[in-house]
């Protein structure tokens, strides 16, 4: 049985995750974390809710954080002193926090993925392969889309594709996105990539890479339709983090080791 405690447990994430893990017979809720002021703190999610992972540490096996940027660094602090596995799923870590999260991930195994769907992580492997073969001849184009609730702009996904195709490119992403665009702007540079955020209603996720040349348009486009979709991801992260030597792991590796199914 793999014990684990959900931070960020009351939000929309957090409530599937927990409704997910009540189905799973080999994982088992240990711990419930949210922020103090949460009108939720005391509430029974299938344990209470409390506002410190120290409260419930002990018992745990693995942390799931997609609580904040801020949370999640303070869960690493935390799974590092008592040696514990940890999945992050909270985007809009500044590089500084990616920074110690890795310094941390050599006492622990620790998974950090702004996406934990299949299907997006299906997506950055052809989106590689398609930048390969495209060269600089296309022009990139990324947009995503998110509810209105979403607090970071672009997305964690977005930023990963383009890091995923500078990479490919050969390129620092830095030196060449473009995050929109507005007034004179200029011909596009060759090797630019745009990268545009959308905020409406309740749109779940969709992300949207556009190769563009001359005579013909490519496009690889991801919908998530329910939340359930990353849930089920976590799922699986949870069953192969569980099983890791300390080190910093992405969902690449999960889907590759072919484990948590």
């Amino acid at each position: 049985m793999i014990n684990v405690i959900v931070n960020g447990a009351c939000g929309k994430m957090g409530k599937r995750i927990i409704a997910l893990l009540s189905m799973q017979k080999d994982l088992h809720l240990c711990g419930a974390v949210e922020i103090l002021s949460h009108p939720d703190i005391g509430k029974d999610v299938g344990v209470k809710v409390t506002s410190s992972i120290n409260d419930v540490i002990e018992d745990a096996d693995v942390v799931v954080d997609f609580s904040s940027a801020d949370g999640a660094l303070d869960s690493a602090k935390i799974c590092a002193k008592y040696k514990k596995a940890l999945i992050i799923g909270a985007t809009g870590l500044s590089s500084e926090a990616l920074s110690e999260i890795k310094s941390m991930s050599c006492a622990i195994p620790c998974l950090v993925s702004s996406n934990m769907s299949v299907g997006v992580n299906l997506l950055c492997k052809l989106v590689e392969q398609a930048s390969s073969v495209l060269g600089d001849e296309y022009d990139v184009e990324i947009i995503e889309a998110h509810h209105r609730f979403k607090k970071d702009a672009p997305s964690g996904t977005a930023k990963t594709l383009a890091e995923v195709i500078s990479n490919a490119k050969g390129k620092k992403l830095e030196d060449i996105a473009a995050y929109g665009r507005e007034g004179l702007v200029g011909e596009r540079k060759r090797n630019e990539i745009g990268i545009h955020a959308v905020r409406a209603g309740d749109i779940v996720g969709e992300h949207t890479v556009i190769f563009g040349g001359i005579g013909e348009r490519i496009e690889l486009k991801h919908i998530a339709t329910t939340r359930d979709t990353f849930a089920r991801g976590v799922i699986k992260a949870i069953k192969f983090i569980s099983a890791q030597r300390a080190g910093l792991y992405d969902m690449r590796d999960v889907l590759e080791s072919g484990k948590g199914t």
